[in-house]
Order: structure tokens, then sequence, then C-alpha cells
């Protein structure tokens, strides 16, 4: 699969960083100051090298920095667009259509030539909010993720995992993938569009059909859920960890290993009569948890079967038995780092993870430039 990429910052570059995990060829348009997430942090050489954040989601494309406002430039890329099976944009819609590359211009051009054309963008082209800018915190906002994120009665959270950025990604490589073979065998381009509201939207199916199910809003509820108890965080005497008893006998098993009278109460015999009284058995829980090591309760809770985990970190997710056992971790050269870690594809493959298809595109404009994808003039 060769994939044509216009995209900048997350969402677009995040599509296309699945794409070519799993083995496409892509070739990432940036204008000539390139994309903006070359300026973020952290950067080498004291913050005038190459951004890491740039590398988590580029690694494996090729790059060519072109003016579309300039006719060789244009044509080069005009030559690369023909050519390609997938166009990625997370640009504003019509702006691409502007500089001669929308989906109906390449459609003409390209006849019956098969591809597939992937917009992304904050509200799709039919909304009244189609040329309303929109990053991930606005989308969370305006989608209601913001209302059940942080405490009870708290100001509004934003989800600290730019979720709406990367759920649309998750959404439109998934759908590329699904159309890709409709558009060989029917020969033609086939349209996608991708708003991030409504990818937030449909992963929030949980929350929508509490309202449509009650007539109430969903609550932010802080690390409890609205269906589950014990189902949230708790702090021991050393560190915060998780209990997921998510049905009753899992709260048996619970009940037993902590061994406490108070939680032989009647009331917390049913899930349901657990959630209803929830304030009162995380009081009990808590005061009994705060008296002893987060390893104890891990230890002691995972013995009887019961799921759980502790709070950690980045730095401990990423050194955790975890990581280390499944290969999750590979190494890729990275312009000023050297070699660095990165999260591989996910999903394993014939019981091991996919190899990083390579080194994200250079900082350098004229070794990217002099170096440029097959196809260009």
């Amino acid at each position: 699969m060769k994939v044509l990429e216009f995209g900048h910052v997350a969402a677009g570059p995040f599509t296309c960083d699945l794409l070519a995990k799993l083995g496409a060829e892509v070739i990432k348009i940036e204008p000539p100051a390139g994309d903006q997430m070359r300026s973020w942090p952290p950067r080498a050489n004291n913050g005038e090298g190459y951004s890491l954040n740039f590398a988590s989601v580029n690694i494996g494309k090729q790059s060519l920095f072109a003016d579309l406002k300039d006719h060789t430039e244009w044509a080069d890329v005009a030559e690369l667009a023909d050519s390609a099976d997938v166009i990625v944009s997370n640009y504003r819609p019509d702006v691409l259509a502007k500089l001669g590359f929308g989906f109906e211009t390449l459609r003409e051009r390209r006849k019956k030539s098969p591809f597939v054309f992937a917009e992304i963008s904050g509200f799709g082209s039919t909304s009244p909010f189609a040329h309303v800018g929109a990053f991930d915190v606005v989308i969370q906002g305006m989608t209601g993720l913001m209302s059940v994120t942080g405490e009870k009665d708290g100001p509004p959270a934003k989800c600290g995992v730019p979720v709406a950025d990367f759920v649309t990604g998750l959404y439109t490589a998934m759908s590329i993938i699904a159309w890709l073979p409709v558009a060989v065998r029917e020969s033609r381009g086939v349209h996608l569009e991708a708003s991030m509201f409504d990818c937030v939207m449909a992963i929030s199916a949980l929350q929508t059909s509490e309202y449509w199910g009650s007539g109430r809003d969903p609550i932010a509820l802080g690390t409890a859920h609205p269906r589950n108890a014990p189902y949230q965080a708790f702090h021991a005497s050393d560190g915060w960890f998780t209990v997921a008893a998510g049905n009753d006998k899992l709260w048996r098993s619970m009940r037993e290993a902590i061994g406490l009278q108070a939680l032989l109460d009647p009331r917390f015999d049913t899930q349901r009569g657990r959630v209803e009284n929830q304030l009162e058995l995380e009081s009990i829980l808590q005061a009994r948890f705060v008296g002893d090591s987060q390893d104890h309760w891990l230890n002691l809770l995972r013995d009887a079967g019961v799921p759980c985990g502790p709070v950690s970190p980045f730095s401990e997710a990423l050194a955790s038995e975890h990581v280390r056992a499944t290969g999750l971790l590979d190494v890729v050269d990275v312009d000023d780092f050297g070699p660095m870690p990165f999260v591989r594809y996910p999903v394993r493959v014939d019981e091991k993870h996919l190899d990083l298809p390579g080194r994200p595109p250079s900082n350098s404009k004229e070794e990217v430039n002099a170096n440029q994808p097959a196809g260009t003039n």
C-alpha cells in the first residue's frame, strides 16, 4: 500500500503511523516550515534539535517538504498523488481542494484508477462547525467526554492522552483497510470522512445509552464506576492501586481475602447493592487499605483471583515485567538522539510484535528532499 499523507500534529500522522507499522509505504508531504509538531519538546540539543514527539507518530515514513503554491513542487506532489493507493489529510475541509488535491479533482484526473481518499477534521464537511478549528481538548469538551472525566463535582478534566486525535486515527486506519479492496474491485475512488467529534461519540456508547435509558446525564466519578463496585483506585500506605471486583463472584473472593467483618453487611451482597452504597463501601475499604503496602494488597488480591494493579507513572509502566516479557519496545535511530526506544504496533502477529518499519524523517529539509520518494521529478 502506497500512502500519501497531508498530515500535521496528531490525527492524520497517527493514522499513517499505523499504516506504516503494518507495512505501508508512507510519504509525508510537509509545508516548507515542516510539520508544526517538529517544534514540540522534548527536543535534542537544548531544545533546538529533533523532536521525540514528532518521531513517535512518524516512524518509518518518507518525507517531502513542498510548497504547494510553487508550480514545480506542486507537480512533484501531483505525480505522487496520481499513483498513491491512499491519500490521508487532516487539514481543514476544502484546503486540499483549493490546492488542486481534493477528492473530486483527483477522481477526475485518475479516471478509473482505484484509491481511497481519507479526510480527517474536527466536525466533517456537513456540520455547521465544518470550518471551525478543532483540537483534541475542544472535542473532549464538546462531546461529553470531559463531563465524565475527573472527580465528582470537580472542575472539568481532560483525559491525559489525546483521545480524540488518536481514536480518530484508529477509526480512519481501520476504514482505509476495509475500503481499499472495494476501491480496487470497483476501479474507483472512495471518499472517507472521519470527524473527531463523531469518533469520540462512537466510543462513548455506554454513556450515550445510559443517557437514553435513564434520561440523566452521566457524571464524573473519579476512578469509580457507575455500575460496578468496588471498581476503582485505592490508596495503600505507600501508593495507589486499582481493584476491579466487577461481579458477585469476584466480590466474594475479595471479601474473603480481606477478612473484614464490616464487608459482610447484606447491603454489599449484590452488585446493585454495592453500587447504591458505593461511598460507604469505599470508605470501609480505604480505611483498611491504607494500613498496609501496595505490594501486600496486590499479592493478596491476585492470589484470590481478583483483578488489580498498581497506578503507575509512565517510567514504571515502560519498565514493567509485562513490557520486557512481551517485547513491546523496539529501538529506532533518531536524528540528534541516536538509538531511542518506541512502542511497537500493539497487536501481535503469529505470537510476536512486528518490528518498527524504520527511522522517522530527518530534520534536514535538504537531506529529505535530496532523497525524494520514487516517482517525483
